[in-house]
Order: structure tokens, then sequence, then C-alpha cells
């Protein structure tokens, strides 16, 4: 059961993305005084006790920026009103009503969904006394408030609380989160958009069309899942205003946030530093993750030779899948979805103690590092001590003993014995007495 969707409307730089924020208690949207900020539907969860709706913020209406997005963006306004169970209207109380404002309301009063008039930037009791002339939209009572200052964004909530039925018996966030990441112009958009099968996030041939790290629920056969599209990551000397900073920044969150990652790479074009950045990003973070030549329908050669060439040019991505897709098309997105679940089931995966030191055992007897004459590495024990990523713990006589050729040759032992074979996994070794680890078993 899809859960209320709350829009918030309005003309650009009227503070929709800080209302958003206010009621979530958390920065998720960009805020900057730049008018257009936000240029796709950002979405979260918004909870009050047994109520949970997904509250949208939207780039603005009528907006014209240089990067000449204004119908994608009156597009998605669009989009998200026709969905909305509930629409949260926002206005600039220093403006009045504008003619755009006008224009706002004739569509809302159409849609004949409950609107809430947010008359925001109401400083001071002097403001607050313009508030009453939005009631001549015909949209209701304005509540007057200042998003920024958190004055009377309670009530906001409450409002749209009230409103909103109980939440279904199964909580929403069970579904799995997937990070859609890579440099810009990788088709991340694009290959969002056709799993939603709806013009959900911009897409434009500007690179960096994408700025906020935009999450989307879609639901497939009776399962639900997240997707988070991510800006794309550029060079450092390219990062030189605060919006796009941030919204690198915010890539970095999702990634550490999600589940499970799809890195897209545009076939047509030779594997950058940039993507080897954003690759390196996903393994810091210790995310299952597939790698998803996208474009496929532009390539003229076959699937053996990109893995091949994915395989030699990324070599910190050896244990994961390739996936081939072209999201213009259209053609296998979801069989790609499929895999990365098969990833995430891998990566939740637990092994009993007793096995874990077998493999151990055998991998020392047949191979011993060598580090020098005089002492020898001696594993005393081992065990798994999470998931997600299967993470292990040794005891060993001295973590200097085992170099990290040899840490890696111990993790692909453990992909080959066990059915976590593509995904990342943390090895940590700690220094132990005999009789220590001993004791430490006993008590097992």
């Amino acid at each position: 059961m899809p859960l209320p969707l709350v829009a918030i409307v309005g003309r650009p730089n009227v503070g929709k993305s800080t209302l958003f924020n206010a009621l979530l208690g958390r920065r998720v949207s960009i805020v900057d005084p730049t008018a257009g900020t936000t240029r796709d539907r950002v979405a979260a969860l918004l909870r009050q006790g047994t109520k949970v709706v997904e509250i949208m913020d939207t780039g603005g209406i009528g907006l014209v920026d240089e990067s000449r997005l204004e119908d994608h963006i009156n597009a998605q306004v669009d989009i998200a009103i026709e969905a909305a169970s509930i629409i949260v209207f926002v206005l600039d109380v220093r403006d009045g009503i504008t003619p755009l404002d006008t224009r706002v309301a004739d569509r809302l009063r159409r849609q004949e969904r409950p609107v809430i008039l947010a008359a925001n930037k109401a400083d001071g009791r002097a403001l607050e006394h313009e508030v009453h002339e939005f009631q001549r939209l015909g949209l209701g009572e304005p509540v007057p408030l200042s998003a920024l200052h958190r004055f009377n964004t309670r009530e906001i909530r409450d409002r749209i609380m009230a409103m909103a039925p109980e939440a279904p018996p199964t909580p929403a966030d069970d579904a799995p989160r997937i990070a859609i990441v890579g440099r810009r112009n990788a088709g991340k958009s694009t290959f969002l958009n056709a799993l939603c099968g709806t013009g959900r996030v911009i897409t434009a041939d500007l690179p960096g069309t994408t700025r906020d790290a935009v999450d989307v629920r879609v639901s497939r056969k009776g399962r639900e899942y997240v997707f988070i599209d991510t800006a794309g990551v550029v060079k450092k000397t390219k990062v030189d205003q605060s919006v796009e900073f941030y919204a690198q920044v915010r890539t970095v969150e999702a990634v550490e946030r999600c589940d499970v990652a799809l890195l897209l790479l545009d076939i047509t074009e030779e594997i950058s530093q940039t993507d080897k950045k954003v690759a390196a990003l996903v393994v810091d973070a210790k995310k299952p993750l597939v790698i998803v030549g996208n474009k496929w329908d532009l390539s003229r050669s076959t699937s053996e030779k990109f893995e091949e060439y994915f395989r030699r040019t990324l070599p910190n991505l050896a244990f994961a899948p390739v996936s081939f897709a072209s999201a213009l098309e259209g053609r296998h997105l979801w069989e790609t979805v499929d895999l990365a679940l098969e990833v995430l089931a891998q990566s939740r995966t637990r092994i009993e103690t007793a096995e874990v030191n077998r493999v151990f055992r055998r991998a020392l007897e047949e191979r011993t590092p060598r580090v020098g004459r005089t002492k020898v590495p001696k594993i005393y024990y081992a065990t798994q001590v999470s998931v997600h990523p299967p993470s292990f713990v040794l005891f060993v006589n001295d973590p200097k003993l085992f170099p990290s050729t040899y840490r890696r040759f111990l993790e692909n032992r453990l992909r080959a014995e066990f059915p976590f074979g593509e995904v990342p996994l943390r090895l940590t070794f700690r220094a132990k007495e005999r009789a220590e680890a001993g004791g430490g078993r006993g008590r097992r």
C-alpha cells in the first residue's frame, strides 16, 4: 500500500526547501538563496504517532534559469500535484499575491485535493497581519509561519497529520535502499525514470541536472524499493559553488545510507579518474554494488570485452558483478535491480564460527605470509561479528605479520568458500596472546 504523498509546491525561492527541512528536523533539500536550487522532487518519510506520510519538496513553479530547465521543472510539479494526497502551497508574505501565485492557486483548485496554505517569511507581527490577504486565493485559511526560524512549522505538521490516514501495517522503510551513483551524465536519472515509468527525475543534456540526492519510492509486483538518484561527482577543480559542493557531499551521504549501490558507467566513454573516485567511495563505505555498463544500445563491442576492461581498470571492484543495460531503451533494468538484491542478500550472510576458523586455519597452512625469519604469523581464533558487510575479527599474535597482500588472500578465500563472493568484506586483526585468545574461546 503506497504511503500518502504530501507535495510542497510554490514559486521559486519562497522557502519550500527550508520548510521541508524544518518539518523533517534535518537538512534533506539543499537550501541556497539562488532561486531554483531544488531541481528534482526530493522526498522523505515524516512520522507522527501511528501515521506516516511521504513528504516531497519540488522545483519552483515558473522558474527560468541559465540551465533552461523551466519546462522540466514545471512537468515535475505537475506530476507531484497529480500524485499528491495533500498539497502544501508555500507563499511569501513579503511579496503578497503575485500573478504566478494566482495561476498556481487556479491549478490547485482544479485538483480538488486538500491544500494547506503556508504563508512563509511572516517574521514579526507586522507581517503576520499581511497573511489574511491570501484568503483571496480561495484555498482556505493561511497559516503564518517562518520556516527559517521554525515559527509555526509544528502547526503545518499537525495539519498534515490530521489529514493523513493511519500508517499501513508494514513499515515502508523495510524497502531496500538502492543508490544510483556515477559521474555526471552517466544516465542515472534516465535509468531511474525508466524504472519508475514516469518523468520522475529531471533529465536534460546538461551535465549535473540532478543536484539533490533524490529518494524515489517505487512499487513493483507487491514489493517496494527506495531508489536514491545522486548528483554526479565531478573533479574538485569544478566544485566552485556552494550548492554544487553541498550536492557532492549529499552523494557521499547517500552512499552511506544506502543498502546497495548501482555504479553506472557510460560504456561509450573511457573510465575516467572521476569514475574511479566514485567506485572508491562505494568500496570505502563497504557497500555491496553492481557495476552497470549503461548505454549498451550504443555499443558495438561484446559484453565479455567490456567486463574484462572494467576488471582491468577497476581492480578494487574485482569482486563486484557486472550488468549491462540501456536506460534510454529500458532494457535489462529490473534484471540489474534483481542482481543488486542478490548481492544485498549475500552481504547479510552469517557463517558459523567453527566454519570460519576452519577456512582460516587451512589458508594459513597452505600459504604462510613471509614477513621475516624471527616470528611466525599465527591466527589463534576468528569469528564473524556482524553482517552488511560481513565483518570478521581475527585474534593473532601480531597484526604486523599479516601484510595487505595476505589480507586480500584471506578475503578471497572467504569469498571462495562462503556465499558472499560478490560483496566487500571487512577483516580486523587484533593482537592477542595465546592464553588470552584461548580464554576468549572458552567463554563462548
